[in-house]
């Protein structure tokens, strides 16, 4: 239905495209994937005519029609929410809707449009009383899933979305994922998020080198086919290096000869005709970096005692009591409006406490990164300039290796930060939290806007880190490579699970590991019979299990410490006298004591060594325990 052909497109003296082609076909679901600045915005805009390609073709079946989602939405007119989603009145602005949107407005049923429509909006989370509203007295956010709605309750033959995720909270995400899951028409679909492209794509295409690389699938297939590919890539590659060599070793030795001159310079046209084989940039690969580290809190790391919280009359908490301990990297979860956000708030000092208090424990420094971190840029900084007002006193090359492992590399930390993108906004404010990180981070949705790259950045980072975490998500890679217990959030209710996400899922019987970060009946009905009875002795019982698996850990650790230290000083003491039994001027009289002494003596310090090295990594896990 779309096919691509011979694509070549610059743009700003940097070549996007080159010879790049695609095939779309009916009912296709295709991811289109790749770093932020490889071209996944300008193709979708040459494929809706927005844009023309230097060289290459675009053919469209005869019929065929495309609905574009693009990132942002501009502006609103005059219309309410259900007029954007039903396309009613006409929108002169784009020649593509109003044609379709003609063919709603005569339709002899608009009431059944209407009732699509209010079920669209409905799934991607506005009330009833929203339809009504002006659209251009909502947020950006919202604005963009009325325009979502719109493209749906029209229903093309194509479905272009640029990361649709983004503005969606995650009961909407799970109801658009359901919705497209079943959607008759093709989708070319660019996101980030990977739970959302393994449930969705059959087919991951990547730009990468210029190219457009298709691999069947979703993403984690293309994960192990790509993984394949570079491999064979690195062989041809290699071989290819081996018999340029060859050649031009030939050349090299031979070209002034006058008997070989002509069979050098055919090997010289042989190299110039071979199809040279690139590898994938350097810079791709992830920087190794040791980020700076907080000073150790107390075990007790937050506590929140008897808390109320209400906006207005609406009463979010009532008698909370929650604590955090040292080490937890805990996630939050849970249906919309459950109070995640507020809980998070609070624990960051960022809502005032209405009723009960609010405890830090010792040595506790906060840092909190809410969905709106961007706003706490200065616009007229540079990259580098902005780093450096972290706090931290590092040297500049110390700053620019953490800025080159969150993607700012060579001269990019000279950019201005009014220029630089929305994820690279995120990745500068989260690589400045990680330069002088406190010893409790609290994140809200840290992965929105990052692409794939970045995220993995930010896991790599977090990994390393050895503070408290205790972060909103619903990137179910990010949650599962970072969380170590989960706290599920409903009704002002919450229900510690003192494990990993599998875990969680695994104790709450949830349907997918998406379905679990939104809690569906079953999972509230589970948590709801938490609270009392059987499931709140069970509750009780894991978390009592979970502490004294701790204090048993420590303990165990403070032992063999003791036992390492204690044949440390018996070493160190044998080391003494052997070397003291060793200097002594007359040794030589007696020809078999120096080697014995001697054989001894290597083996102490052999021992010696490895139990250095054995204490060091007991104390670093004492510490973190």
């Amino acid at each position: 239905m779309l096919t691509v052909s011979g694509l070549t497109k610059s743009f700003g003296g940097r070549v996007l495209f080159e010879d790049a082609s695609l095939q779309v076909n009916h009912g296709e679901r295709i991811a289109l994937i790749g770093p932020n600045g490889t071209g996944k915005t300008t193709l979708c805009s040459i494929l809706l005519g927005l844009d023309e390609a230097d060289t290459g073709e675009v053919a469209l079946q005869r019929g065929v029609k495309i609905g574009f989602l693009p990132q942002e939405i501009s502006s609103a007119g005059d219309q309410t929410i259900l007029q954007v989603a039903t396309g009613w009145p006409l929108d002169p602005a784009s020649k593509t809707e109003q044609s379709e949107d003609k063919e709603l407005s005569f339709s002899s049923d608009l009431p059944q449009i209407e009732a699509k429509a209010k079920r669209i909006l409905k799934g991607l989370g506005f009330q009833e009383t929203d339809c009504a509203r002006p659209a251009k007295t909502m947020s950006g956010g919202w604005l963009m899933r009325a325009h979502l709605a719109r493209l749906l309750v029209i229903g093309p033959d194509l479905l272009l979305l640029d990361e649709p995720t983004n503005h969606l909270d995650l009961e909407s995400l799970v109801w658009l994922q359901n919705y497209l899951g079943d959607y008759s028409g093709a989708i070319l679909l660019i996101s980030h998020d990977r739970s959302f492209l393994n449930a969705l794509a059959e087919r991951i295409v990547e730009i990468d080198q210029r190219k457009l690389l298709s691999y069947r699938g979703n993403y984690d297939d293309y994960v192990t086919q790509k993984a394949a590919r570079q491999e064979q890539l690195q062989a041809a590659y290699k071989n290819q290096q081996r018999e340029i060599k060859r050649l031009q070793t030939f050349i090299d030795r031979f070209g002034a000869k006058n008997t070989k001159a002509s069979q050098a310079q055919s090997k010289r046209k042989q190299i110039e005709r071979m199809d040279k084989i690139e590898l994938p940039d350097s810079t791709d690969r992830h920087v190794a970096f040791r980020f700076p580290q907080p000073e150790r809190s107390g075990r007790r790391v937050i506590e929140l005692k008897n808390v109320h919280h209400a906006y207005g009359q609406t009463v979010v908490y009532r008698g909370l009591d929650y604590t955090v301990e040292r080490n937890q990297r805990t996630v939050l979860v849970g249906p919309n409006g459950a109070g995640k956000s507020t809980l998070l708030k609070l624990l960051a000092g960022v809502l005032p406490i209405q009723h009960g208090s609010r405890e830090l424990g010792h040595n506790v420094r906060v840092g909190y990164s809410s969905q709106h971190r961007v706003d706490t840029l200065t616009l007229s900084r540079s990259v580098l300039e902005e780093a450096s007002d972290s706090g931290a006193q590092v040297p500049e090359q110390t700053m620019r290796t953490l800025l080159g492992a969150f993607l700012f590399r060579g001269d990019d930390v000279f950019k201005p930060v009014s220029v630089l993108s929305g994820g690279e906004k995120s990745r500068l404010v989260l690589a400045k939290l990680l330069l002088d990180p406190p010893n409790l981070i609290l994140m809200d949705e840290p992965t929105t806007h990052l692409d794939m790259a970045s995220i993995e950045a930010l896991v790599q980072a977090l990994k390393q880190y050895e503070g408290t975490l205790v972060f909103i998500s619903h990137d179910v890679y990010f949650i599962k490579s970072i969380a170590t217990s989960v706290l599920h959030v409903r009704g002002g209710t919450l229900t510690f699970y003192p494990g990993n996400y599998d875990y969680y899922l695994e104790k709450t019987g949830a349907e997918s590991a998406v379905d679990g970060l939104v809690a569906d009946r079953k999972l509230a009905a589970a948590d709801a019979a938490a609270g009392s009875g059987p499931k709140a002795r069970e509750q009780k019982r894991l978390e009592a299990d979970a502490r004294q698996e701790r204090s048993r850990a420590r303990q165990e650790i403070e032992r063999d410490l003791s036992t390492v230290e204690k044949r440390i000083l018996e070493l160190e003491l044998r080391q003494k006298e052997l070397t003291s039994v060793l200097e002594q001027p007359d040794l030589s009289r007696n020809s078999l004591l120096p080697a014995k002494a001697g054989r001894e003596l290597k083996s102490v310090t052999q021992e010696l060594e490895a139990l250095c090295v054995q204490w060091e990594r007991l104390v670093e896990i004492a510490q973190r325990s």
